[in-house]
């Protein structure tokens, strides 16, 4: 991830991968001494990258041979492709390798990202790494981290700082190095936070890839209806919006993909909350708050839903304010809540400050108390669990325009419906909308829409997906 933020801010990959590979090199040297057998076992990304840069630097004082994992023809990345050029001489297949012959094999199979499941061939080439009884050092993260099979090295030499989820336990000695990465590569989000973006499986169905509720409308039609477009544009498979009669017609008439759902009356009450969580349980993510307005009833019949519902939520507009007179209602909730400055001070009871750091410090205690990710909207947006707080600089004064928040709650909505983390669903989302609105700002200056931000969605995250492919 911080590679792609830091090619983004004009640090060529060749040159990271070069002194990641040089720096793990180093370090097992460093560690482990010289005039050893070692095989390096790389896969097909820039991790494999890195170690086609480590066995070279291994090769003057070692016998290496690079083990792959695929054919070379998969290679995915151009920066790992020249790497892998100047050690093919030294390459073979994994097939047939036994890893016990080695003094020590290094791990460059997988990186970090979202990898929920390992396949073949890594699942058997990670048995017999993890059966060989030779020594294993991982390269950044240990492959397979966090899954159902992983490698178990002795040692992990990772890059700036330690990756999430890593322990001891998991990760042997744990080694950080200094790759010149710049500061504001892990300070603000940029396109390598995709690399949490889950893509879809050939074999995907209907509704795997999420189901999202929007619960809003009333006084205002629009909102949920951009909400729930964005939500399409960011990937989902099905989205339902919930509005009240008034807005019924309104809401279903903007695009036969929304599937809408009519509540009672002119605005939502009470007496729409049981329909709400019968909807609710068939989705995977809910939005609530685009367009309610702010109605006393309303704000009751929000704390109500949000109370009782167990899905990942996004509390946004007019709901912020409804939980912010009562924060218990969050306890034991998960999600992401989404304010500008005077939402802030309704949800805390404080204003934002002035100071650009001060509001850092203000956003990431309120996240803490509330147990909520908070994605605060400013020119420089400030996204924090409570633990880890992220900037976003992307975006555009041509999105003061109506409507760029309820896309940005879509986009949210839509990443928690996959299962993306509420801290990582944030980040991601702040970064496409605010990318999307530079694109469209590209054709359109001062004339964009809320529309015109959702139509440039598809391109940022082929953009951005095309980067980690």
């Amino acid at each position: 991830m911080l590679d792609i933020n830091s090619e983004y801010l004009g640090v060529p990959i060749d040159a990271l991968m070069e002194n990641a590979g040089e720096a793990a090199a180093d370090a097992i040297i460093r560690e482990m001494g010289t005039g050893k057998k070692i095989a390096v076992a790389c896969g097909v990304g820039n991790n494999a990258g890195d170690g086609f840069v480590a066995a070279r630097n291994l090769m003057r004082d070692n016998q290496v041979t690079v083990v792959l994992a695929s054919p070379p023809a998969e290679i995915h990345t151009e920066a790992a492709r020249r790497a892998y050029e100047r050690v093919k001489h030294i390459a073979s297949s994994s097939v047939g390798i036994d890893y016990s012959k080695y003094d020590i094999v290094v791990d460059a199979l997988l990186g970090t990202g979202t990898l929920k499941e390992v396949r073949e061939p890594y699942r058997t080439i990670i048995n017999r790494l993890n059966n060989s009884g030779t020594t294993i050092v991982s390269i950044d993260v240990p492959s397979g981290l966090l899954t159902d099979i992983s490698v178990r090295p002795h040692m992990t030499i990772t890059f700036t700082d330690v990756k999430s989820g890593m322990t001891a336990e998991n990760s042997g000695k744990i080694v950080v190095e200094d790759i010149g990465i710049p500061l504001e590569a892990s300070r603000f989000v940029g396109p390598g936070e995709l690399v949490y973006y889950p893509t879809r499986g050939q074999e995907s169905h209907k509704g795997e890839n999420g189901k999202v509720l929007i619960i809003g409308g009333g006084p205002f039609t629009g909102a949920p209806a951009l909400s729930g477009l964005a939500a399409y544009r960011t990937g989902v498979d099905l989205v339902n919006v919930a509005v009240p009669e008034k807005a019924y017609y309104v809401v279903a008439g903007y695009s036969p993909n929304i599937i809408t759902h009519k509540l009672h009356g002119d605005f939502l009450t009470e007496e729409d909350v049981d329909h709400c969580m019968r909807l609710a349980s068939k989705s995977d993510a809910v939005l609530i708050g685009p367009g309610l307005g702010n109605d006393p009833s309303t704000m009751n019949a929000v704390r109500s839903f949000v109370s009782r519902c167990d899905r990942p939520m996004v509390i946004d507009a007019d709901a912020i304010p409804a939980v912010g007179a009562d924060i218990s209602v969050l306890k034991g909730k998960t999600g992401v809540i989404t304010p500008h400055a005077k939402e802030f001070e309704a949800l805390t009871g404080s204003p934002l400050p002035k100071d650009h750091d001060e509001r850092g410090d203000a956003v990431t205690e309120a996240a803490a108390r509330l147990g909520f990710t908070i994605l605060a909207k400013r020119r420089i947006d400030i996204i924090s669990d409570g633990i880890t707080t992220k900037f976003n600089r992307t975006g555009n004064a041509g999105m003061s325009v109506a409507g760029t928040g309820d896309v940005l709650a879509g986009e949210t909505v839509a990443l928690l419906s996959k299962q993306v983390s509420p801290f990582n669903s944030a980040r991601i989302a702040a970064f496409l909308n605010g990318t999307a609105g530079d694109l469209a700002f590209q054709r359109l200056g001062y004339s964009i829409m809320a529309t015109d931000v959702i139509e440039q969605i598809p391109d940022v995250l082929r953009r951005s997906l095309r980067k980690l492919s």
